[in-house]
């Protein structure tokens, strides 16, 4: 049996989840009105129904996620809403908070979020044996690991292939919280690795100043598919429920003609949703909102991935400026820009800068605010104004379901049998008396014409019979009227032989991988410390939103590496990296400072606060 491989795309809201299915996605993922981990992207019951209603026609899914941690004053609240969106057809959730694995829930499935700790084979294992279905795994995990992990369970494996990253361990960020009072594990990450910081070092010397040291660029694994199916993963996850619908469509486009290219040529997998989808846009991920590119560690730790100079959209490459006019710059590849694009450079001060094309004039860019540009400043477009507007139209992308239409004769008129590319079929009679056309020429060309004009339905004709024994005359409104009945029928059809996969949860008591949590297990609630001590957890730190202690901790364990973006990792640079700098290294911003603390074994990085009593050892592997 062929793996059926999907693409799974955020949807901020029901206009946008359509526009994604539209564009290509196998699945959607979309917030309900509480507990999800973007308080900006919440969406009513009644508009997840409709959603679903929608997805369902193409065998499509839609995953809610229930992905905060939860308070007990929270819990019969969030069970109710299960019960909710299980009722509306939801195909699974997405969720944190092992409280939810000890509600009394209806038997839908389960997908551990990436905030699960989902980052070694035994922990991923766990939770399948739990009985989850899917894990999406961390963000920071290579090839190997993944193989690994694939290794020990088959849960199916879902990964983030585009947009934003998360520099934390995902669930493991509270910045946010020591920063302000704002829990990213709450749905309000007030992003602080976005913001600029000054490094200061043990001496007290300034090495950068206000520079985006924690930001980095987004992901694009595009080109790694084929590596990540090999691997073992059968899910790839589109980042972006805040974002905007070019950027949804853009990504969900570009992504399904890379998936469809492979699975052409590969007959062990398929694709996991009917339809196929129709552009009338050149699909490029980089002419919508990026931070410039990178493949993070999937091929382990290569190209340094920090976005210092700004955390906004780069967006794509144009070419360097050649020349200085009075009013305007010679830039290279000027022919790709359009009057109201916007632009993205680097100034002489070494900072972000923008400007807006007002006119192109006989090859020169004229913006609307004239800046200086120094000749040979790499020229990026952040906004490009015709491309989103192309984008933005409804029929941008259009998805069709292929079907086979023959229209024949009955003892009593005739009849249209549709079937679909799934092998669902629709059949209408017509009574009607049988009358021979006066002109024979072209009759069964216009019956076929007439039934090929699908127009706004999903559906697209791939071939049309006509099976008679005469030239018989038909009114085009009777072929019109048999038609639309047809296919309005096969959608009902099709919503009505969905069917939704599901599972109930059963206790289990099988253990944990570890006997003591600490507070990055994100433990706030009296069920979910009911679930872990079943499982033969002794110990349990409570979340570090229920008792943070103000200068003293350890507010985000990350991959990424200053150090190593520096120049100055031990393990990786030591031939090239010259002195050691000297710590403790210290991020500033305003009043708030965080020391690093660089584990070189594991080759991890954490950010503690700035009263932290940290020992520093020398670096060891």
């Amino acid at each position: 049996m062929k793996k059926k491989v999907e693409i799974l795309a955020p949807a901020k809201n029901l206009y946008q989840g359509m526009a994604a299915i539209n564009a290509g996605a196998d699945a959607v993922y979309i917030g309900a009105p509480q507990f999800g981990a973007r308080t900006n992207a919440t969406n009513p019951v009644e508009d997840i129904a409709e959603l679903v209603q929608y997805a369902h026609l193409f065998k499509a899914q839609v995953f809610v996620v229930l992905n905060t941690i939860l308070y007990d004053n929270e819990l019969d609240t969030c069970q109710k809403l299960i019960h909710e969106l299980y009722d509306i057809g939801v195909d699974a959730l997405i969720i944190q908070d092992m409280a939810i694995m000890e509600m009394d829930i209806p038997p839908i499935v389960i997908h551990a979020s990436t905030q699960a700790n989902n980052r070694d084979p035994k922990h991923v294992k766990f939770l399948a044996d739990a009985g989850m279905k899917r894990a999406v795994l961390a963000r920071e995990l290579n090839l190997d690991q993944i193989r690994d992990i694939q290794k020990a369970t088959d849960i199916e494996l879902e990964f983030f292939v585009s947009g934003a990253l998360c520099v934390s361990f995902s669930g493991n960020c509270y910045m946010s919280i020591a920063g302000g009072e704002r829990s990213a594990n709450r749905g309000s990450c007030a992003q602080n690795c976005r913001l600029p910081y000054n490094l200061i070092d043990g001496t007290g010397k300034t090495l950068i100043a206000n520079s985006h040291l924690l930001s980095i660029k987004d992901l694009d694994l595009s080109d790694q598919l084929p590596n990540l199916i090999e691997a073992g993963i059968t899910s790839f996850k589109i980042e972006g429920r805040l974002k905007d619908i070019v950027y949804v469509k853009n990504n969900v486009s570009y992504l399904r003609r890379k998936l469809d290219a492979f699975l052409e040529n590969n007959e062990h997998f398929i694709k996991a949703s009917s339809g196929r989808t129709f552009y009338n846009f050149e699909a490029e991920m980089d002419r919508s909102f990026n931070r410039g590119y990178t493949d993070y560690f999937v091929n382990k730790r290569t190209a340094k991935i920090g976005s210092w100079e700004t955390p906004k959209s780069q967006g794509q490459v144009i070419g360097k400026v050649t020349a200085v006019k009075s009013n305007g710059y010679v830039i290279e590849n000027s022919d790709k820009l359009n009057n109201g694009d916007g632009l993205y450079f680097i100034n002489e001060a070494g900072e972000a800068d923008g400007a807006q094309i007002n006119t192109i004039t006989n090859g020169v860019v004229i913006p609307n605010t004239f800046k200086p540009i120094a000749v040979g400043t790499m020229i990026y477009r952040n906004a490009d104004a015709e491309f989103n507007k192309l984008v933005e139209r409804e029929d941008s992308v259009i998805r069709k379901i292929g079907v086979h239409m023959t229209f024949s004769e009955t003892a009593t008129g005739f009849q249209l049998k549709v079937v679909d590319e799934d092998g669902y079929e629709s059949i209408v009679a017509l009574e009607a008396a049988k009358e021979l056309s006066k002109n024979s020429d072209g009759v069964i060309d216009n019956i076929k014409k007439n039934l090929s004009k699908t127009g706004n339905t999903p559906f697209i004709a791939d071939s049309i019979a006509v099976e008679f024994s005469n030239n018989w005359f038909l009114p085009i409104s009777k072929i019109n009227e048999i038609r639309r009945e047809a296919l309005e029928q096969l959608i009902d059809i099709r919503v009505k032989a969905y069917v939704r996969k599901e599972y109930k949860i059963e206790k289990t008591t099988h253990p944990y991988p570890v006997e003591k949590l600490d507070f990055t297990y994100n433990v706030s609630n009296k069920m979910a410390r009911a679930f872990y001590h079943r499982h033969g957890v002794t110990e349990i730190e409570k979340a570090f939103e229920l008792q943070w202690d103000p200068g003293k901790a350890r507010v985000m364990t990350t991959k990424y590496c200053v150090k190593y973006e520096l120049g100055k990792c031990p393990r990786y640079q030591r031939d090239s990296m010259g002195e050691k700098v000297v710590e403790p290294l210290v991020l500033k911003h305003g009043e708030n400072e965080y020391k690093l603390k660089f584990n070189c074994k594991p080759c991890e990085m954490e950010i503690w606060e700035k009263d932290a009593d940290l020992v520093f050892d020398e670096d060891e592997f």
